[in-house]
């Protein structure tokens, strides 16, 4: 055998490949002679068919699976050959197949990207504080309370932050659309969950029936719909009021929380944003290095692996819905719309990978220990949970992954150079 490389367009390349006459015929006979040993035809006893007849009646099919396994054998050793890491199946074109010649064929399929790390003295990561003031301590607990509040009926009309429980029915140019209507749906006026103008028209409504005018972002996930302006009819059949928990033993019960005054609470609850915090700051600072890193090395990622990631980013987005890619239509979360963060995600998995070999980083026992008694920490029967895990080679492989990614984030805090970066508490919402 032997194969020659050309590059195509990018990460494309075409490998075309020359397979020996004596290869072909060795195989072929092999098959014939394998098949002659129990052919049984009218006329001939076992094990006593001629060749020719054999040829003849088995040819074409012993002659498909010659070819397919020469090409099985002789594609990989190709790739060892010329030192390729084929990022996606092969598109084989067998360009001669004339047993009489040497069988040639053509292989074109994308490779991964050869990655040299590069650290820039020029660019910085930011380092991320975050700042946590008293207001956002009460803001914590004035979102606690409400949401372990009660709902009770109230008169009169819906204002912003009641709920109200509604049948509607939607329609485009007088036409139904999919997913248009619901009975007793519950809706919290100002949790911006339905398209824009649906919950501001109903505020200032009494139970009653009546229509309200509704346009569907441009960027709506459901193309057909996009900017398409709608009406829905509405019957409003109960508004309720909140009423925020009270600071009390109860409530204290159903955080978890084992203190029986409002200022235990509070402490409580203040060591539970700071935990939160750190863990922010570090996830930030985190996606900060990433794209840092992506600044400094600039690659190409195979298509191929990239429209795989988007895939499953679809598949991920149908599945919260409770939708599967069988049923859902083409343009529910189209596939489009995934291709920029699965670009990234690809080039980052490549980055990592070639990082980790960089730094030669190797997680020891010790490292994936320490990492899932910190996590039992969180359970109350610490053991139990550890036995499950040790129990689970999928979620080690899940635990032994973050280990590798704290060793070489700490190695990168090292090496690369940053710069101090607070946020607010409030602000963290707005950070992307």
């Amino acid at each position: 055998m032997t194969s020659k490389l050309k590059k195509l367009k990018d990460l494309e390349r075409q490998l075309n490949v020359i397979i020996p006459l004596d290869d072909y015929n060795l195989k072929f006979e092999n098959k014939i002679n394998n098949i002659k040993s129990k052919a049984k035809l009218d006329g001939f006893r076992k094990g006593k068919v001629p060749n020719d007849v054999l040829k003849q009646k088995y040819g074409n099919a012993v002659h498909g699976d010659v070819l397919n396994e020469l090409i099985q054998e002789s594609y990989p050793m190709a790739l060892t050959e010329n030192k390729l890491r084929p990022a996606s199946s092969p598109k084989i074109t067998i360009e001669n197949e004339d047993p009489s010649k040497p069988i040639t064929y053509s292989a074109v399929f994308e490779v991964f990207p050869d990655i040299k790390i590069k650290f820039s003295r020029w660019k910085n990561y930011d380092k991320y504080s975050i700042k946590v003031n008293d207001d956002d301590l009460n803001q914590a607990i004035d979102d606690i309370k409400k949401r372990y509040g009660t709902w009770s009926d109230k008169e009169g009309v819906a204002e912003d932050g009641d709920q109200v429980t509604i049948d509607f029915k939607g329609k485009i140019e007088g036409e139904e659309f999919e997913g248009n209507s619901a009975n007793d749906f519950k809706l919290i006026l100002g949790s911006k969950s339905m398209i824009p103008g649906f919950e501001d028209s109903i505020i200032g409504k009494d139970i009653s029936k009546f229509e309200i005018n509704s346009t569907f972002p441009d960027d709506y996930f459901k193309k057909d719909l996009a900017g398409k302006a709608s009406t829905f009819e509405i019957n409003l059949t109960k508004i309720e009021k909140q009423e925020p928990a009270k600071l009390d033993k109860d409530l204290f019960e159903k955080l978890d929380i084992k203190t029986e005054t409002e200022d235990g609470f509070k402490e409580e609850i203040n060591k539970r944003m700071t935990k939160e915090v750190e863990l922010q700051e570090k996830d930030l600072t985190k996606e900060s290095i990433y794209k840092t890193l992506l600044e400094m090395n600039k690659f190409l990622a195979p298509q191929a692996t990239i429209n795989e990631q988007a895939d499953l980013m679809r598949k991920d987005a149908l599945m919260r819905m409770g939708r599967s890619v069988e049923e859902a239509p083409d343009d529910l979360f189209p596939t489009s719309d995934f291709i920029e963060n699965a670009e990234k995600r690809v080039k980052l998995d490549l980055l990592f990978a070639e990082l980790v070999k960089h730094y030669d980083l190797k997680v020891e026992k010790e490292d994936l220990d320490n990492l899932i008694d910190e996590e039992a920490k969180k359970y109350k029967d610490a053991d139990q949970f550890k036995g499950w895990i040790e129990s689970q080679p999928q979620q080690l492989d899940q635990f032994r992954m973050i280990a590798l990614e704290k060793l070489l984030i700490e190695k990168l805090e090292i090496d690369l150079k940053s710069k101090d970066k607070v946020v607010e508490f409030s602000e963290l919402a707005n950070i992307k």
